[in-house]
């Protein structure tokens, strides 16, 4: 009988999403002591890696980010170098021989559309087919394999509902009690989805300058019981509640309105959420007649998105702006 032979390539795929509220709740120590709500949805945006054995060196290409990395073997793959998202991957999940690991995104760097994550859930899933592994796990634990590889192996602190959006797709009521993450899918009626689809603007501001000393700052407030940021947190998660009903109810006015709350909690946690660029966006968005709005992901630059009450063409205009569709299907290996 002749040999199959056996594939040299592996490829995955995993979606971006839009938090729609709760974000900034799954980090800890928030997320531990009181327990965090996230509502998010998966978009047709995704972060792609491509393993391709034979090489003689290990090569590691970030197209997304313009770097390159080359080195011998894998003790090269060190904490704190260039890459550290990949390398963290290949550390805990190590090939053998030589390859090419090649990365790249749908979204700008720095988007707030949490490309970090699905990247992350990408490389767990292609560097698991290339093991060999048993690729039945569940989505949820791919989501916590890829979170142990951005934030306990790369040091990149965060919390995990990216990873949980881009492994599952589709929308979710996302709870955290550290380590416990609960899932609730929500289910929008046909119409809404496609007329939210049809009526969210998203707007590409500038790379997010939000950092670990921005998180730090954040958390270290709510540690030392600071009222405000504290009181913020507390409104991001109640949020979060509201906009499941909002959703699962088709109100778009209430979806929006709740959009704009979350963004007011968003920007009491720290100063630097709202920068001139993303302030000149809302101003022309108001203008356009948006119902409501705010920042993806943590803020301080990367995108924003509006549910727009009519033509979008004059805040297009202002920004750059990334196509929109949902998606139901989270990450995939082939």
């Amino acid at each position: 009988m002749r040999r199959r032979d056996l594939p040299t390539e592996f490829h995955a795929s995993a979606p971006l999403r839009l938090d729609f509220a709760g974000g900034w709740t799954d980090v800890p120590p928030f997320s531990t002591r009181e327990g965090g709500v996230v509502v998010n949805g998966a978009i047709a945006l995704r972060a792609h890696v491509k393993l391709a054995l034979g090489n003689k060196l290990l090569r590691l290409v970030s197209e997304e980010l313009g770097e390159t990395l080359e080195c011998a073997n894998a003790g090269g793959l060190v904490p704190g170098g260039k890459l550290p998202l990949l390398t963290a991957a290949l550390r805990m999940f190590p090939v053998l021989g030589g390859f090419t690991l090649t990365t790249r995104c749908d979204a700008p760097p720095g988007s707030g559309l949490g490309s970090s994550g699905a990247l992350g859930v990408a490389l767990v899933g292609a560097l698991l087919r290339a093991r060999q592994d048993d690729m039945s796990s569940r989505s949820q634990d791919v989501a916590d394999q890829a979170w142990q590889v951005e934030t306990i192996e790369a040091r990149l602190p965060g919390g995990k509902q990216d990873q949980y959006a881009a492994a599952l797709g589709g929308f979710h009521r996302l709870s955290f009690r550290d380590p416990d993450v609960g899932v609730e899918p929500i289910t929008l009626e046909p119409a809404f989805a496609t007329a939210l689809e049809r009526q969210m603007l998203i707007c590409y501001t500038n790379k997010s300058r939000v950092s670990g000393d921005t998180i730090s700052r954040v958390m270290g407030a709510y540690e030392r019981g600071d009222g405000k940021v504290t009181g913020a947190l507390h409104g991001l998660k109640e949020t979060g509640n509201a906009m499941v009903e909002a959703l699962r109810a088709a109100d778009l006015a209430r979806v929006a309105a709740l959009l704009t709350q979350n963004w007011n909690h968003q920007q009491a946690l720290d100063p630097s959420m709202r920068t001139t660029e993303m302030a000149q966006l809302e101003a022309a968005a108001a203008k356009a007649g948006a119902l409501g709005g705010k920042a993806a992901g943590a803020g301080a630059g990367g995108c924003m998105f509006f549910v727009m009450r009519g033509d979008a063409r004059p805040v297009a205009a202002t920004a750059r702006v990334l196509p929109l569709a949902w998606s139901a299907e989270g990450v995939r290996t082939w």
